[in-house]
């Protein structure tokens, strides 16, 4: 990789901008940014994720399909963030002492092979499936085959 990577923005829906704040903000540490009365924008590790309000509709958020990845049931759709492994480890220990409940536990996948990584998955308050992930070297590990 080498290169800096541009921030990406994401928007997803929420339903309930408080427990948004409170997620993101608070357990995650990503400060916030503007907002507005529906919505609000957090810096997430460097890119812009913003949580707009909308209604909550059953079978929405958090009840999407899952792919097999190595013995797990991967959620889709889910985003997340690449972190060095230190940050990774210190943000499990911190999502585990809050009592987070994980869809993936924290663990490593792929182990030995290339493309090994350490990752989990958990939900946010409105059901949007999150992954954070870390590899020992992520230019030589984030695309390996």
């Amino acid at each position: 990789m080498g290169q800096k990577l541009p921030p990406f923005h994401l928007a997803i829906p929420v339903h309930d901008l408080a427990e948004a704040r409170a997620f993101y903000c608070g357990l995650l540490g990503c400060p916030e940014g503007r907002s507005a009365e529906r919505w609000v924008d957090f810096n997430l590790y460097g890119h812009q994720l913003v949580c707009h309000l909308t209604p909550k509709k059953p079978g929405v958020a958090g009840a999407g399909h899952h792919n097999p990845v190595d013995g797990h049931d991967v959620p889709v759709p889910h985003f997340g963030v690449v972190l060095d492994r230190t940050s990774w480890e210190v943000l499990a220990e911190r999502l585990q002492t809050a009592g987070v409940t994980f869809l993936i536990e924290p663990h490593v996948r792929f182990r030995g092979l290339a493309g090994e990584q350490a990752t989990m998955f958990f939900l946010d308050p409105s059901g949007n499936a999150l992954e954070f992930k870390a590899f020992d070297d992520v230019a030589s590990g984030l695309f390996a085959t």
